[in-house]
Parts: structure tokens; C-alpha cells; sequence
């Protein structure tokens, strides 16, 4: 019973997308936006998770349904493509333009951050390789308590994380596009990012041990910092400032002119 109701459910919807897509009724628009909006509420609860407190999830739900009407706008079935996926880095990338254009993160921790990121490229480098918390401390001039607070501010604040834009015009994609679902990206724009693809592959594999291991446990296995933590045996605090530092490294890595 339960399979047959699931399958009426998947004819409806595959339905409502055929009307949509030959006739642009706005009605049945409605109905599709309807359908899919608990996807604006789950990403914008995760998005929550790392942000402070003043940040009302209502509103983040809010800039996220724009992510997700332009999803449905946008949205060809007949790619073969799951529309979740491709939905959730919408409405997801919404909401991140949104706060961003709010610029909502103060500015002493943007320059906080832009140091660090700086520091850490110059050392790898250097080092050829990513410095370790002990290295970067050194070359700062500080302690390595004051760096691993800084990352975890910086990682609680969501300037380190892979949903940095990369590329230009229609190949324009997230990191965490490139690390976790290829087809939530157009066609035309996975081909043109390919090359950025396999460096961001590249740098992933060369990173330590422990950086990978919280890379792939977060953005391929879905874990959160909590249970990373756990595998890792360190706090959620210790995850959150490997993370922040390694998607840091990942980025200065991504930025370099290929090597010909």
C-alpha cells in the first residue's frame, strides 16, 4: 500500500512539472513551490546551525524561497537530473547572498579571516605542503590558542565553508557543488568547470590524513561537526576549526594558476 501511495505521489509531481514546463501556469508554479517548500525549511535550518542566534531561521527561509522558485523557473526534467539536489544549492546560495549582501559578519572577523587565509597560502608555499596549526601560529606571531579560537569564530560565523563561488558566467559553481553532487549543476556549467573540478579533486586528496578524513565525513557522508568529533575523538569545537582551516587551504589551492 504504502509503495502504491509513493508512486501516485511521484505521477502527481511528474505531472505538475509537465504542465508547468509546456504551459508556464502560474497555478501549477504555485502547486510545485507548495510541493517542494520543506526544502527551503530544512536548508535554512541547516544554515541556522552555524550562525549566531540574532540570525532568525523565519528569515533565512524567507531569502530561500527565491532559491527556490528560481530552481523551479530554471529546472529541466528532462536532463534526468533529482530536482532536490539541484533545488538545495539554490536556495541554499540564496540565502548566502542574502546575508552576505546584509554583511551581517563584522568587519575585525573578515579581516581576521582574510589573514589567516593569507598566512595559510603563503606557507603552503613555502612548506609545499598545509602548515600545521604550531607553523601558522609561528609565522602569525601568536599562540596557537589564539589561531584555533580564531578559526572556531570564524567557522561558527560560516566565512570557511565550501559554498564559496567558483568560476565565471554560466560555469559559475559552489565548491561544495564540485565535492558532493555534480548533476546539481547544469550541464553546460559541469563541462566548463571540469578543469576546477579536478584540482579542488587534487587538492582534497593531498590534504593531511585528519583534514581529508572531516572533508569527506562532512560534505560526502553528511555527518555533522558533532559526530565527526566522535569519529575523530576531539571536541565539535576542534572539528569546526580543522574545517575552517582546511577549506581555507582548499581555496588558496584553487586559486593558484595551473601548473603547465
Amino acid at each position: 500500500m504504502t509503495d502504491r501511495v509513493e508512486s501516485d505521489q511521484t505521477s502527481d509531481i511528474d505531472e505538475l512539472w509537465t504542465r508547468f514546463k509546456e504551459t508556464g501556469d502560474p497555478k501549477v508554479r504555485e502547486s510545485l513551490i507548495l510541493h517542494y517548500s520543506p526544502l527551503v525549511k530544512f536548508v535554512a535550518g541547516r544554515v541556522a546551525a552555524g550562525l549566531p542566534r540574532s540570525v532568525d531561521q523565519n528569515d533565512l527561509a524567507s531569502y530561500g524561497i527565491f532559491g527556490l522558485i528560481d530552481a523551479i523557473d530554471k529546472f529541466d526534467p528532462e536532463r534526468g537530473f533529482k530536482f532536490e539536489t539541484y533545488a538545495i544549492n539554490r536556495i541554499k546560495g540564496a540565502i548566502l547572498d542574502e546575508l552576505r549582501s546584509l554583511d551581517w559578519v563584522p568587519r575585525s572577523v573578515r579581516a581576521k579571516a582574510r589573514e589567516i587565509e593569507r598566512s595559510i597560502g603563503e606557507l603552503e608555499h613555502t612548506l609545499q605542503r598545509s602548515p600545521t596549526d604550531e607553523e601558522l601560529a609561528e609565522y602569525m606571531e601568536t599562540d596557537v590558542e589564539t589561531i584555533q579560537n580564531d578559526l572556531a569564530e570564524i567557522s561558527q560565523l560560516g566565512i570557511a565553508a565550501l559554498d564559496q563561488t567558483v568560476g565565471s558566467g554560466d560555469a559559475t559553481v559552489t565548491l561544495k557543488d564540485l565535492v558532493t553532487d555534480p548533476s546539481g549543476v547544469s550541464p553546460e556549467a559541469a563541462f566548463q568547470a571540469e578543469e576546477t573540478r579536478r584540482i579542488l579533486v587534487d587538492s582534497i586528496n593531498r590534504l593531511p590524513d585528519r583534514e581529508r578524513l572531516v572533508v569527506t565525513l562532512y560534505y560526502y557522508e553528511g555527518l555533522t561537526l558533532a559526530e565527526i568529533g566522535e569519529v575523530l575523538g576531539v571536541t565539535e569545537s576542534r572539528v569546526c576549526q580543522i574545517h575552517a582551516k582546511t577549506v581555507m587551504s582548499l581555496r588558496n589551492r584553487l586559486a593558484e594558476p595551473p601548473i603547465l
